[in-house]
């Protein structure tokens, strides 16, 4: 999955796959995590929020699914 670096102090970057709904997240540390069946608004939401690491953090860390990679 294509990743688009973001101006966070915790994230990386960010990636989504329309096709199945997933978000990969690389954060600050080196660690990369896809998070499933993660609705395309959520994901617009976090790339053009203020704070991406406040949404991910209010909106997505304990809400989906997820993997580590």
């Amino acid at each position: 999955m294509n990743r688009s670096s973001i101006s966070s102090s915790n994230l990386v970057s960010v990636g989504y796959d329309d096709n199945t709904q997933t978000l990969e997240v690389e954060f600050k540390g080196g660690s990369v995590y896809q998070y499933f069946d993660v609705p395309r608004s959520v994901f617009d939401e976090l790339i053009s929020s203020a704070s991406a690491g406040s949404y991910f953090a209010s909106n997505i860390k304990n809400s989906y699914r997820y993997s580590r990679l």
